[in-house]
Parts: structure tokens; C-alpha cells; sequence
């Protein structure tokens, strides 16, 4: 079995098992990054795809986690399958994705999330949330009959794996803990006691 030796296809293996078991959004997951003088940070964001290179998601560089990354690409991801009583941890350092990339992810997206996207000032503060509906309203106006380009300040991440850790909740809290390491071309694997 293939998926024994290789994080990928495991993580392949189990987060299909997720999408015909989790009743919503298997494909949530918790970023963590930090401040440049080591402050956490975590959200929950949207996997959007994943492959051999890494793991993709979009956001705002100008965001919060955007800044952060900026200063510290090192990141870890979780996902947490309660369906399954199942997570993954991926540690790993994250680069931005091509501008083709990101523009073709971003024609995919709803007109109200592409317009969203022009009208907030992601985690900054906000007066009230009747200015924010009127830049909203304000994008609308602006691009009525067009497409909605993205802006240049709105982007995505690949994150590229060095570390996994498989968990697998068992009775008595007995737990299964299965850890992948990246080295030199392959993956070194082992245990970790629960």
C-alpha cells in the first residue's frame, strides 16, 4: 500500500475519506502563524487544492496572517475530522502562489466574494459595519458590467510540507500517532507516544 510510506497519499487517502463523512467543510482548516517576536495566531481557513508541491490557500496579504507570513513563512496547518476522530498536522514554509494561479482562482469565486474582497481593509479595524457595506456598494457600482479583476493585493499561499503528524483517536485515550519528516528526497516516518 502505497499511502504507508508517503504522507501525500495518506493525507490523499483520509481527507477523501472526509469529504463523504464530515457534514461540512472538510476541507476547514486551523492556520497558525506568528509575529516576528513569536506571538500565535490562529484562523480557520479554506483548503482550496493540494498536490505533491503543497497545500493552497487564499487570502489578503495585507491581512493579519498575510503580514505575519510576510515576516515568518514558517506555518503549521490542522485539520480536525471529528466525524472520523481524526487530524493532521502539517508544519512547513509557505510561498506565494503564481499570479496565474491566483487569477484563475479568483475568476472561480463568487461576484460577491470577488467584490467583498476589493471593499475590505481585511483585519483592520472597522468604524461600523455600515462602512464596510458602503465601500461593498461602492465595488458594485464600480464594476457593474465587468468582470471583477482581482486585486493585486489579494493572493494565495502553498505551503510545502516538512513535517506531518497523523493522529488517530483511539479508546482510553490510547491514541495512534503517526509522524512523517521530510529528508533529502523521501519522508522519514515514526511513532509518538500518545
Amino acid at each position: 500500500m502505497a499511502e504507508a510510506n508517503d504522507p501525500l497519499a495518506l493525507f490523499d487517502s483520509w481527507f477523501d475519506e472526509a469529504r463523504s463523512s464530515e457534514p461540512e467543510l472538510p476541507e476547514a482548516m486551523a492556520v497558525a502563524t506568528s509575529t516576528p517576536d513569536g506571538q500565535p495566531s490562529v484562523r480557520m481557513v479554506l483548503l482550496k487544492s493540494h498536490g505533491p508541491d503543497g497545500f493552497v490557500f487564499f487570502t489578503n496579504y495585507a491581512s493579519r496572517k498575510g503580514e505575519e507570513i510576510a515576516a515568518n513563512p514558517n506555518l503549521a496547518l490542522l485539520f480536525h475530522w471529528k466525524s472520523l476522530r481524526r487530524q493532521v498536522r502539517i508544519e512547513g514554509n509557505a510561498q506565494e502562489v503564481g499570479v496565474e494561479e491566483a487569477d484563475a482562482y479568483f475568476a472561480t469565486r463568487s461576484r460577491y466574494s470577488q467584490l467583498g474582497a476589493w471593499a475590505s481593509d481585511q483585519s483592520r479595524p472597522l468604524p461600523d459595519r455600515a462602512t464596510f457595506e458602503a465601500r461593498y456598494e461602492e465595488m458594485k457600482h464600480k464594476f457593474e458590467g465587468q468582470e471583477v479583476p482581482r486585486p493585486p493585493y489579494w493572493s494565495g499561499f502553498r505551503v510545502v510540507p516538512e513535517h506531518f503528524e497523523f493522529w488517530t483517536d483511539m479508546p482510553h485515550r490510547l491514541h495512534e500517532r503517526r509522524v512523517f519528516t521530510r529528508s533529502g528526497g523521501g519522508w522519514t516516518q515514526g511513532l509518538l507516544y500518545p
